[in-house]
C-alpha cells in the first residue's frame, strides 16, 4: 500500500505543468532555451565595455540559476535592450562644497519576450547604485567592484521578475 501511495505521489508530481528550480524560477517544461541579444549603450555618458559586461553577467546568471540552454537565435525566452544610464552624482557635500560621496548609477532597459506564455512579457528599466568617497577617483579595482556589484543586483533582479515573477 505504500509503495502504491509513493508512486501515486510521484506520478502526481510529475505531472504538474510548470518545473521549479532551487533559485524560485518558475518555468513552463516547454521552455528549454534562451537567447540573450547584445545590449548596447546607448546612456549619454558612455563607458566602454559595460554592455559587453552586462551581456555576459546576465548569460552567466541563467546558466548558473536554470537549466535552460543558452541559443544564439529563436530562444524560448528572449531577453533584449540597452543600457539607458550611467550617471556619476554628488550625494552628500563637505563644509567646502565638495562631494563627500559620489554615487555611480546605471540603468539598463530590459525587454523580455516568453514564447510559451506571452502574458509574462514585459518591457521594464532597472537601475542600481554605487557609492564611494568623493575624494576617490572611480577607476581600476574600484570601478571593477562598482559595476560588478550594480551588474550582480540588476540581473538578479531582471531574472526574478522574467522567471521568479516577484
Amino acid at each position: 500500500m505504500n509503495i502504491l501511495r509513493i508512486i501515486f505521489i510521484m506520478l502526481f508530481l510529475s505531472s504538474c505543468n510548470v518545473k521549479y528550480s532551487l533559485t524560485g524560477a518558475s518555468i513552463s517544461p516547454e521552455t528549454k532555451t534562451f537567447q540573450v541579444n547584445y545590449f548596447q549603450n546607448n546612456a549619454p555618458l558612455i563607458e566602454p565595455g559595460i554592455e559587453r559586461d552586462f551581456t555576459n553577467q546576465l548569460i552567466d546568471l541563467l546558466i548558473n540559476q536554470t537549466s535552460l540552454e543558452l541559443v544564439k537565435s529563436n530562444g524560448d525566452l528572449i531577453y533584449e535592450g540597452e543600457i539607458v544610464e550611467y550617471r556619476i552624482s554628488p550625494t552628500t557635500a563637505t563644509a567646502n562644497n565638495t562631494a563627500a560621496q559620489n554615487r555611480l548609477t546605471v540603468g539598463v532597459n530590459i525587454r523580455f519576450f516568453d514564447k510559451n506564455d506571452s502574458e509574462a512579457d514585459f518591457e521594464k528599466r532597472f537601475s542600481f547604485y554605487y557609492d564611494y568617497p568623493g575624494n576617490s577617483q572611480l577607476i581600476g579595482s574600484q570601478k571593477d567592484t562598482a559595476m560588478e556589484e550594480i551588474f550582480e543586483r540588476i540581473t538578479q533582479d531582471v531574472f526574478n521578475a522574467s522567471l521568479a515573477k516577484w
